[in-house]
């Protein structure tokens, strides 16, 4: 087994940064497909390897899902009360950073190969383990991307407007979507803090 300095690693992955502006520059192909096996090689439950990935690059792919997901994210804010100006602001936004990003990945975690139990309770933590192991792929993304040079983000959205990313992506029945990856070479630079480690850690 090859081993890695903690150090290093530890610096590495301490330096890697949620960029959202990218560069008018597309990525390799082939680069794609090295980010897809790192993911890929996440640890599973039960080793089943849930995760499936929607890879999006056409212009008129990635223009027609964020209009999809921004109807969406309207309706709910809609609903919530808030102002047309919050709502235009929020929109945009979400629109921007799914078009301007060369490449958007929607990962997605399929329960197709995972146990079934007569119960709900087993059933429920069969289905987060499923969760659990396509989140693990998914930060496998980003790592290799950072190391590749990429910019990467984690966006939540897709988990909120599954349904309407399912349609417009004509995905399997068994696809669903619980994130997208935005990923390009970074336009900007951006510096983040963390709490002191010893507030989200209890020895015993």
């Amino acid at each position: 087994m090859t081993s890695i300095d903690l150090d290093t690693l530890s610096l590495f992955i301490a330096q890697r940064r949620s960029i959202r502006r990218f560069q008018d520059r597309p990525i390799e192909p082939a680069l794609i497909d090295r980010l897809l096996l790192a993911a890929h090689w996440a640890p599973s439950a039960h080793n089943r390897q849930p995760w499936r990935f929607v890879v999006i690059q056409s212009e008129p792919g990635k223009r027609l899902l964020a209009d999809q997901m921004a109807e969406r994210l309207a309706a709910d804010l809609r609903g919530s009360g808030a102002s047309d100006e919050a709502i235009a602001a929020d929109t945009g936004r979400s629109r921007q950073r799914l078009t301007a990003a060369p490449v958007v990945i929607i990962v997605c975690v399929s329960y197709q190969d995972m146990d079934v139990y007569p119960d709900a309770r087993r059933q429920l933590f069969e289905q987060m383990m499923a969760v659990q192991s396509t989140s693990m792929a998914a930060q496998n993304l980003l790592l290799a991307a950072y190391a590749a040079g990429l910019g990467g983000c984690w966006l939540c959205a897709p988990l909120f407007c599954a349904d309407a990313v399912r349609e417009v992506l004509e995905l399997p029945a068994d696809f669903e979507p619980q994130g997208a990856i935005i990923l390009g070479y970074p336009a900007e630079e951006r510096v983040r803090t963390r709490e002191p480690l010893e507030t989200r850690v209890v020895y015993r």
